[in-house]
């Protein structure tokens, strides 16, 4: 083999090499890109299905004074009248971060007559704690509408407010009992898909796709 040959083959391994890491780069771009609008999708999904669980939780006072939940666990299991209601199924792992740690949105109850320091911080809302910068920015249902301006996950904040005709959807389900599966509340950020974790919804994403694509 004459040597200018074995230089232009020499060339070729190397520009052979080179597009075949610009492929795989942009190929691991397109797949991060996909999987974080997967993970959005999902966490607008989860993060519907905690704000209609405080609505649940908050109509289903007993008597006429309307409370929010102390803590997360309450929805789950909700003592606060003979018959235990259901009206969250699990904690749901916040997908950005993969744990189930989430921040809250707190408003102190109305203590009246009561010392300040039997004022309880109760839940009315929850929101990742994901710092990373969201990909959707539009196309996000009236409620949320304040979303596309957010700059981080952690603004996307899920929060049922009694004065809010908008966030106390008559749609809302209804508590299941304690012992019984109970079907998830109908959202507007159901996934289509059956491999998420997730629990099915009938409902169709208002963001005209599912989670997983």
């Amino acid at each position: 083999m004459r040597q200018g040959e074995g230089g232009f083959i020499y060339l070729w391994a190397l520009f052979a090499v080179a597009l075949a890491g610009m492929i795989m780069a942009g190929t691991a771009q397109v797949w991060q890109i996909k999987s974080q609008r997967e993970k959005e999708a999902e966490l607008l999904h989860v993060g519907e299905q905690f704000r209609r669980a405080i609505l649940s939780y908050y109509n289903s006072s007993p008597g006429n004074s309307k409370e929010y939940p102390k803590s997360l666990d309450d929805l789950l299991l909700d003592s606060r009248s003979p018959v235990i209601k259901r009206h969250l199924r699990k904690i749901y792992r916040d997908p950005m971060t993969n744990t189930e740690e989430w921040g809250f949105i707190e408003e102190a109850v109305n203590a009246g007559s009561v010392s300040s320091s039997n004022i309880t911080a109760r839940i009315t809302g929850v929101h990742s704690l994901s710092e990373k910068k969201p990909l959707k920015k539009d196309k996000f249902p009236e409620q949320y509408a304040k979303f596309s301006e957010a700059l981080t996950h952690k603004e996307w904040k899920f929060v049922f407010n009694p004065s809010d005709t908008k966030g106390a959807s008559s749609n809302a389900a209804q508590p299941a009992k304690a012992g019984q599966p109970g079907q998830p509340p109908a959202s507007p950020f159901a996934p289509q898909s059956s491999s998420t974790a997730q629990p099915k919804t009938p409902s169709t994403s208002a963001f005209g796709a599912s989670p997983q694509q």
